[in-house]
């Protein structure tokens, strides 16, 4: 009879957090739901933060929770997280600060500076890295040029993920799928760029030693083990730390359930990133027109790929809704977003207008305005423009990625919460004109583990973990629909780009 192994993965996005446990019996992975948490921006007068120290409380509050229930059976443990973010620790280790969040406006008008130190042209040679003013190299260069305390003091650079898996096992280590997002990585020297971080004044000593997925760190540290309920098993066989791909879409885009190579990947959720699955990095003079990036994935892969500004603006026109009374469910919303009409205005969902936290409804309806469109008036009509507008993006995307590529992408799989979205997904397949594979809907965490079981040797390798998703999940299909009207609203499209 087959032994079940159990592991737990942690998976932090930007509103939420969660701890799942992977029960694999040797042919099919079953996820549980042991904790769930809330997780957001919160505004200190110095800018936009993350609250770090009760995501670590989350943290050990979900492995004490598995731990009552799978102490002594519990293999593994690996957390994932959204990516460019970090913490700088002193040289005794210590955490300086809070770490800043992504959407902190202190990255206004640091790509104009870091273009001014070195070409873009140059900075893309180096990394292979689309240009997002929210990217860990601009977040430097902000501390850089107003001359960060924390910055002059700091010995140690951590993204979020290996923070906390520095907390947990002592190992203070970057992992590759996280690094990579930075652009502070070359992805062909496979080290970090020194050329660029002189360039930019950036202190190249506190960036150390990158492992790649699927390292296993070691085990809980005593006091860790202690406080989760594991002191008694410190003598027997160790609850084991590995970091997975520890950047989310990383894990995520391992757990596709695709054959083969000629496939299209879009990840979805706060934000959507399609791309496809490279053995190399692809830098060239197309890929740096069209803004793609060159971000490491599970088991030596590259993913080649584009961010699309995803459910965002649909999660904020929910948010601000329900502060002012009025509270609809996902399901609502999608129902209201069918109803409406469609193509009232096209949304160019990346328009910087929509990056931060705010009336996201009122801006879209601004937009509207200032690009000469009816604006919309219900929440159906906004949601359902939100909607077409990512799925838009979809399509504008996948052209560019054929085209540098050279070649077909077919099937187009969607993985991720958003997939529970049937009405975007059908979107998907009409604008795209071709099949859409959805599912899995929890692709990271279950990424996560198939990671974790990989490096213990339970899973052979990443093909195979593929086939365990394919045995494991539900897929569904959507087949190309009505397609009128979709053609014209990207020619729309195109000029607003």
């Amino acid at each position: 009879m087959t032994q079940t192994r159990n592991y737990l993965a942690f998976d932090l996005g930007a509103s939420g957090g969660r701890a799942m446990l992977g029960q694999f019996d040797g042919r099919r992975i079953r996820l549980t739901e042991v904790h769930r948490f809330p997780n957001g921006p919160i505004q200190l007068p110095d800018g936009l933060h993350w609250d770090i120290l009760r995501l670590w409380t989350e943290i050990l509050t979900g492995i004490g929770h598995a731990v009552r229930e799978h102490g002594e059976d519990l293999a593994s443990v690996g957390i994932d997280t959204w990516g460019v973010d970090f913490a700088l620790l002193d040289r005794q280790g210590a955490l300086i600060g809070n770490p800043h969040h992504y959407r902190d406006a202190r990255t206004d008008g640091m790509l104009q500076e870091a273009f001014r130190r070195m070409p873009r042209e140059q900075i893309f040679e180096l990394t292979g890295i689309q240009f997002l003013q929210l990217n860990s190299l601009y977040q430097l260069l902000s501390m850089v040029i107003n001359r960060s305390p924390a910055l002059e003091i700091a010995e140690t650079f951590l993204g979020l993920p290996s923070l906390f898996n520095y907390w947990l096992s002592g190992c203070k280590v970057n992992e590759f799928t996280h690094a990579t997002t930075t652009q502070c990585y070359d992805p062909r020297r496979r080290t970090w760029s020194d050329p660029l971080l002189a360039a930019m004044g950036i202190p190249r000593h506190i960036f150390g030693e990158i492992v790649p997925p699927g390292t296993v760190l070691g085990p809980l540290l005593p006091a860790v083990a202690e406080e989760v309920g594991l002191g008694g098993r410190l003598q027997g066989a160790p609850l084991q730390v590995i970091a997975p791909a520890c950047h989310d879409t990383g894990s995520a885009v391992a757990a596709v359930p695709a054959y083969g190579d000629d496939f299209a990947w879009i990840s979805s959720g706060t934000w959507s990133i399609a791309g496809a699955e490279l053995t190399e990095p692809r830098i060239d003079a197309r890929s740096l027109a069209y803004n793609f990036t060159n971000e490491g994935g599970a088991a030596g892969t590259f993913r080649f790929c584009k961010n699309i500004a995803g459910l965002w603006l649909v999660q904020e026109c929910r948010r601000t809704w329900a502060s002012q009374g009025r509270s609809y469910s996902w399901d609502e919303l999608t129902q209201m977003a069918a109803q409406a009409a469609p193509f009232r205005c096209v949304i160019n969902t990346d328009d910087t207008e929509f990056l931060r936290p705010g009336d996201m409804a009122e801006r879209i309806r601004a937009y509207c305005r200032r690009t000469g469109q009816v604006a919309p008036e219900t929440e159906g009509e906004v949601i359902r423009g939100a909607l077409e507008g990512i799925a838009l993006k979809y399509r504008a995307v996948l052209e560019r990625l054929e085209e540098i590529l050279g070649r077909r992408l077919e099937p187009v799989h969607i993985v991720g919460g958003g997939t529970q979205n049937r009405l975007l997904s059908q979107f998907a397949a009409d604008v795209l004109g071709r099949r859409v594979v959805t599912g899995p809907v929890e692709a990271t965490a279950l990424g996560n583990v198939l990671v974790q079981a990989v490096a213990l040797g339970h899973i052979g390798s990443l093909a195979e973990a593929r086939q365990v998703v394919r045995d494991s999940c539900e897929l569904l299909t959507f087949e190309p629909g009505d397609r009128a009207g979709w053609d014209e609203a990207y020619e729309k499209l195109q000029k607003m780009e």
